[in-house]
This record gives C-alpha cells, structure tokens and sequence, in this order.
C-alpha cells in the first residue's frame, strides 16, 4: 500500500483533468468542511484510490494463483451453501 507523506516529497508532477462538475463541488465542500486546500483533499482521495486499486490487484493475483493450484470450491457445492442460508438450518462455509 502507499504511504504518503505528501510533506515530505520534493518533487511532483501536476496531473491536470477534467471532472464532473458534481464531483468538483464535493472536493470544494469537502476543502473547507476540512480547512483545507482542494488539492489535498485531492491528493488524500487518489493516494486512497491507488492503495485501494493496488490491493484489488493483489487480492485478484492471489485468487488466480489459487485456481492455478487448484484450490477452488465446486460452483454446486457453494450454491447448495448460499441456498441453506435462507433456511432454519444453514450449512458451514465450504472448504
């Protein structure tokens, strides 16, 4: 995950775009509920954006290594599982 100290960087980049106007006045509101300017809250919603991204792609890695070495659950016996969970007595998790 990236951990930012936005303090301590020397360099940066600026990275311009375009946004919906309705996201534009969340920042701003965002901005001065916080006391702060729009480019850090900026900064803070992509740093978070990036680690949450960057964490899927993991997670995504993780389960396909899973499959390659073949620790999957059959689709049948996970649906006989989500169905019994509507019932008085709901099945374990399958393993």
């Amino acid at each position: 995950m990236i951990d930012i100290d936005w303090r301590n960087i020397i360099e940066t980049k600026v990275v311009t775009a375009h946004i919906p106007l309705p996201l534009a006045e969340k920042v701003e509101d965002l901005a001065q509920r916080l006391e702060r300017s729009k480019a850090w809250v900026v900064k803070q919603a992509l740093a978070a954006w990036v680690d949450q991204e960057e964490e899927r792609h993991r997670l995504t890695l993780e389960a396909l290594a899973d499959v390659d070495s073949g620790n999957v659950i059959e689709h049948q016996t996970v649906q006989v599982w989500a169905e019994s969970l509507d019932s008085d007595n709901p099945l374990p998790p399958p393993r």
